[in-house]
């Protein structure tokens, strides 16, 4: 089981996409993102394997919670910096995100 303080060492935060471009080099069909963290923790980019049920157009301004404090990992010559949070459907990974507007950058907590 998993205790309060491994739940409190993950660092989930809100951003918005503002770029979004296919990634033909990835192993699994994937998307390049560019996520807005807000001003203390900036800009932050990801591979995200979301290409079954979203489209670019689809994605930049939309808000996403990602964790932002797992290490950078390259993904096909691409640093992937932050894990974007999605649900596994069965037509696909469907994001996870406020259900309103808000500042980039708050703590899920």
């Amino acid at each position: 089981m998993a205790t309060m303080q491994d739940f409190e060492q993950l660092d989930i935060r809100t951003g918005t996409i503002t770029a979004c471009e296919p990634f033909p080099q990835a192993r699994k069909p994937a998307y390049k993102l560019t996520i807005d963290f807000g001003p203390d923790l900036g800009v932050k980019h990801c591979s995200a394997q979301i290409t079954v049920l979203y489209v670019p157009e689809q994605l930049v301004g939309r808000q996403v919670l990602g964790v932002v404090n797992f290490p950078s990992r390259m993904v096909a010559g691409f640093p992937s910096e932050v894990l974007v949070l999605g649900v596994y459907a069965p037509e696909g990974v469907v994001l996870v995100g406020a259900d309103r507007p808000v500042p980039n950058g708050l703590r899920l907590g």
